[in-house]
C-alpha cells in the first residue's frame, strides 16, 4: 500500500507552503510524491523533481523566453503546453501513479490541461479557488477528474484551507491505491444513451453483445459522458461505435450548455472506427433545471425530467439541420459507417399521448434523413421506433454481418 506515487503540481514559488502540506499528508498516509514546478518568475525553496525549466523547454521555449513575453497570460499557455507534455511522457514512463494540482486561476487553468493529457482511469485531482464554477466550460473537463474548493486559502495556511487540501491528498492516494484501470482484455463497444425511461435499447443489446464476448459501455449523453465517449473514440479504444443518442449533438448545434463540445460525432469517423448510428433524441433541446427557457422555445412541446434538467423540442426546421449536420460528418468518416433511420419515433416522450409528441417535427427529421444520408452512410430505413424490439434486432443483424466479414474485429 505504500508504493503508490502521486505527482504534486503548482506554482512552488507562491504556494511552496501549501504543496508542501499535500505533500506530507501523503507521506504520512504511507505514499510517495513527484514534484513538478509550473512556476514562471520564483523559485522554490527546494528544488522540485521536474523544474520549471524543465516544464518550460516541453513548451517549446527556455523559462527566460517564457518570462520576456512581459504577459502572464502568454506565459502560462507555454508552461501549460509543456506541463501536459511532460505529465503524459511522465505517466507513460511509469514515474507516477495519480496526479493533484492546486491553483487558483491560472494554476487551474494549466492543471485542467495535465488532467486531459492523461488517460481516463488515471486519478486526476484539482484543488481549485474556482472549483465548480461557470468559469470553467465542460470542454476543458476531463471526463474522469475531480475537484474540491480550496476555500479560504488564496493567501496563506490556516484551517479552513487546511482541510481541504488534507481531503484532497487522501482521495487522491486513495484513489491511486484503489483504481482499477480498464483492462481491455475484451473488444469494447461504446454505446451512447439516456435513462431508460428515454431511451431503451440498450438493455437487449447489452447482454445480446456481452454474449458474442464483447465488453459494453454505456455513456449517458448529456455532456460530460459524451465527452468521454468522445474522448475514447478519438484513442481508438472501440471495436465498434453504437452512437444512438444524438441528445448532446443537436445540443451544441442550438447552443446549449448540455453539450459535449464541438467534436461531437467526428473521433470515431477519425479513427476508423466503425459506427452504427442513429438520431435518437435528435428531437429534444435541452436545459439546466434552474434556467429559465428562452421566449422563443416557450410555445413548443416540453418536458420536465427532473430539477436538474429539462427539455423543449426542436421544431421541423430545425431538424432538418441537423440531420444534415449529421450526414456531413459520417461522410467525413474515414471507417465503415451505417445509419438506421426509425421511421416511428426517436425517443419515448415522442409517442403519441407524450409531452414531446410533434408529428409535423418527426416527419420532417424522417424526410431529411431519407434526402441526405444515403449520399453519407449505408442506410437501415426501419418503421419501427427507436425503442422497439425491432429497432434493437436490425442493429444486432447488422453487428453480426459486420462481425462475419470482418468488419468489426470477433471477441474470439
Amino acid at each position: 500500500m505504500n508504493d503508490k506515487v502521486i505527482l504534486i503540481i503548482g506554482t512552488y514559488d507562491t504556494k511552496n507552503n501549501e504543496l508542501d502540506y499535500i505533500a506530507s499528508k501523503i507521506r504520512d498516509q504511507g505514499g510517495k510524491v513527484l514534484t513538478m514546478d509550473v512556476s514562471v518568475l520564483g523559485d522554490p525553496v527546494e528544488p522540485t523533481d521536474i523544474s520549471k525549466h524543465d516544464v518550460a523547454k516541453a513548451g517549446g521555449m527556455t523559462i527566460e523566453q517564457v518570462i520576456a513575453q512581459g504577459d502572464e497570460n502568454k506565459a502560462f499557455r507555454v508552461m501549460s503546453r509543456g506541463a501536459a507534455s511532460v505529465v503524459l511522457e511522465a505517466y507513460m514512463a511509469g514515474r507516477f501513479d495519480a496526479m493533484i494540482a492546486l491553483g487558483g486561476t491560472m494554476g487551474t487553468d494549466l492543471a485542467l490541461d495535465c488532467a486531459q493529457a492523461l488517460p481516463m482511469g488515471v486519478p486526476k485531482y484539482i484543488v481549485s479557488t474556482v472549483s465548480f464554477s461557470p468559469l470553467i466550460p465542460p470542454h476543458r473537463l476531463a471526463a474522469d477528474i475531480q475537484m474540491i474548493l480550496w476555500a479560504g486559502g488564496l493567501y496563506g495556511m490556516n484551517s479552513i484551507c487546511k482541510s481541504s487540501l488534507s481531503q484532497a491528498a487522501g482521495a487522491v492516494l486513495g484513489a491511486a491505491r484503489a483504481v482499477e484501470m480498464p483492462a481491455r482484455d475484451k473488444p469494447m463497444i461504446g454505446m451512447t444513451s439516456l435513462g431508460s425511461s428515454c431511451l431503451r435499447y440498450m438493455k437487449s443489446l447489452k447482454p445480446a453483445l456481452e454474449e458474442r464476448g464483447f465488453e459494453v459501455a454505456v455513456f449517458h449523453s448529456t455532456g460530460m459522458g459524451g465527452m468521454a465517449f468522445e474522448k475514447l473514440a478519438r484513442e481508438g479504444a472501440f471495436a465498434c461505435v453504437m452512437d444512438f443518442s444524438m441528445q448532446e449533438f443537436g445540443n451544441m448545434l442550438a447552443g446549449s450548455l448540455v453539450s459535449s463540445g464541438t467534436d461531437r460525432l467526428t473521433n470515431a469517423g477519425a479513427s476508423g472506427t466503425p459506427q452504427l448510428v442513429a438520431a435518437g433524441a435528435l428531437d429534444l433541446l435541452d436545459f439546466a433545471g434552474w434556467q429559465e427557457i428562452p421566449e422563443q422555445y416557450q410555445d413548443r412541446p416540453f418536458h420536465e425530467h427532473n430539477r436538474l434538467i429539462k427539455s423543449a423540442v426542436f421544431n421541423a426546421e430545425e431538424r432538418r439541420q441537423w440531420v444534415r449536420e449529421l450526414a456531413n460528418r459520417l461522410k467525413e468518416a474515414k471507417g465503415p459507417t451505417h445509419f438506421f433511420l426509425t421511421a416511428g419515433g426517436v425517443e419515448e416522450w415522442d409517442r403519441e399521448g407524450q409531452e414531446a409528441h410533434d408529428p409535423e417535427g418527426l416527419a420532417a427529421l424522417i424526410d431529411e434523413a431519407r434526402k441526405v444520408i444515403p449520399a453519407a452512410s449505408e442506410m437501415s430505413d426501419l418503421e419501427c421506433h427507436i425503442n422497439d424490439q425491432a429497432f434493437s434486432d436490425a442493429v444486432l443483424a447488422k453487428f453480426d454481418e459486420w462481425l462475419a466479414n470482418g468488419t468489426v474485429k470477433s471477441a474470439i
